[in-house]
């Protein structure tokens, strides 16, 4: 019996990485036969009743989006309101250029103040903004405003 002798040279880094990719593949599998298996159905919700009946149908807004032309000097901005049927989702200025924010330097910080005042209260009433960026804030307030009557429902 001849016995030769083999050597074998694991580098740990390697190691690290074959562990690393396995647990990210066990991970994997475990996500998708959590998303795709059929019996894990949200539970029953109970039966509904009359009143909340009346409360589905009674909504603050009309989902969708809804938009208001903002006119900045010669350039057109869009301000975009997303809304379902009971809360404001998103707040969003579109066709925003380079030329627009350079000459109007409040108008990207004021806009980002007033979307989290919003999207906490999900009302306009008591917004607060700075005295240096007072036109600035009731212009876009304004155009907020024009989107959000566009989305009201009509039993309000």
């Amino acid at each position: 019996m001849s016995a030769k002798t083999k050597i074998v040279v694991l580098h740990m880094k390697e190691l690290i990485y074959t562990g690393i990719f396995a647990v990210l593949g066990i991970l994997f599998v475990i996500l998708l036969i959590v998303m795709f298996l059929p019996g894990a159905k949200k539970e029953d919700s109970p039966a509904p009743t009359p009143e909340s009946d009346i409360a589905e149908t009674a909504s603050l807004y009309i989902p969708g989006i809804y938009t208001t032309e903002l006119v900045l000097g010669s350039q057109n901005i869009d301000v975009e309101v997303i809304v379902d049927k009971d809360s404001i989702t998103s707040i969003r200025m579109v066709n925003l250029n380079d030329a627009v924010a350079t000459m109007y330097p409040l108008l990207q910080p004021t806009f980002d103040s007033i979307c989290e005042q919003v999207y906490d209260k999900q009302s306009l009433e008591s917004i607060t903004y700075s005295t240096e960026s007072k036109y600035t804030s009731l212009v876009l307030l304004e155009a907020i405003q024009n989107s959000l009557e566009k989305a009201k429902t009509e039993t309000e």
